[in-house]
């Protein structure tokens, strides 16, 4: 087959695809039937960004992402993994949005996957069995990319997290030695820092303004961030404040404890850091040196015999 036919079939598949998800249109829930009819808390009047031709390709293409979203789902991460995943990155895209963009990247990875076959197929003849193959790889790999990075951004976030948690312990230990209370001196360090944990900060006392607890708002944002010494250093906190002891010392002592972690976090790194700087060391450089020692001295044997 030539390349204008492959990129006919390619078209007619999709257009099939479009055409189906069209006519099996699944029907409105609830919440869609009723959105014309709803009017929002603020008084401003509904507004169905779905409706409309200049929607329509959203709405065709709509089904056939939920069902691949769904497919994911059933053979990839769990919502509930997802889920916590976002939160630990501080992402602000829902389960659904994700799964949408995990169908984009695989359809960008599909995408990079059928140029390279058709150009084996057209110039080496190589089995269709086989670039099939390559194309459902190039997708898989597009869509566990997507995840990937989320566990990457998630991962990166916790570091910067309990990266930040000694500052934070310190200005919090004397806020509170100054003669503030605790949430006032939570307050005090979360409107005056930036960084993730202020931002984490700033959400917890956004739910204890809310009627949450104070304790249960530091516990949810420990469990939300997923930062063991952040969960360590707000245990500490919530037992000093059920238990009425003073809270100072044990900010500093939280403080104290969580350099300690940091110092002892860096060291580890720095361990792995010099493993894996042998490695360029052991076959690249080593071998480099081995070939200009003994290179000379064959040359000057040859010579000489």
């Amino acid at each position: 087959m030539t390349l204008a036919m492959w990129g006919a079939v390619l078209c007619l598949v999709v257009g099939a695809g479009l055409v189906m998800s069209w006519i099996f249109a699944r029907r409105p829930t609830l919440d869609a039937r009723l959105a014309p009819y709803a009017r929002p808390v603020d008084g401003r009047t509904w507004v169905d960004h779905t409706s409309g031709s200049r929607f329509v390709v959203t709405r065709l293409v709509a089904p056939v992402v939920r069902d691949a979203g769904k497919m994911l789902e059933r053979w990839g991460s769990s919502s509930a993994d997802v889920s916590a995943r976002l939160r630990r990155a501080g992402s602000g895209l829902s389960v659904e949005q994700f799964r949408a963009q995990q169908v984009a990247w695989g359809a960008a990875g599909l995408a990079c996957g059928v140029a390279p076959a058709t150009l084996l197929r057209v110039a080496r003849g190589a089995p269709l069995l086989v670039l099939l193959i390559l194309v459902v790889i190039a997708a898989i790999v597009g869509a566990l990319g997507r995840d990937a990075a989320l566990t990457r951004s998630a991962q990166v976030r916790t570091n910067r997290i309990v990266a930040e948690l000694p500052t934070i312990a310190d200005l919090l230990a004397l806020a509170v030695a100054a003669g503030e209370g605790a949430r006032a001196a939570l307050e005090r360090v979360a409107t005056t820092t930036s960084g993730a944990l202020s931002e984490e900060l700033r959400l917890a006392l956004a739910d204890a303004r809310a009627g949450e607890p104070l304790t249960r708002a530091l516990s949810d944002m420990a469990a939300r961030t997923g930062a063991q010494p952040l969960r360590r250093f707000v245990d500490g906190i919530v037992a000093a404040i059920d238990l009425g002891t003073p809270l100072a010392a044990v900010l500093r002592a939280q403080a104290h404890d969580a350099r300690v972690a940091s110092r002892e976090q860096l060291m580890e790194q720095g361990g792995k850091r010099e493993i894996a700087m042998l490695v360029p060391v052991v076959f690249l450089i080593l071998p480099v040196t081995i070939v200009f020692a003994i290179y000379p001295g064959l040359i000057a044997i040859r010579l000489t015999g």
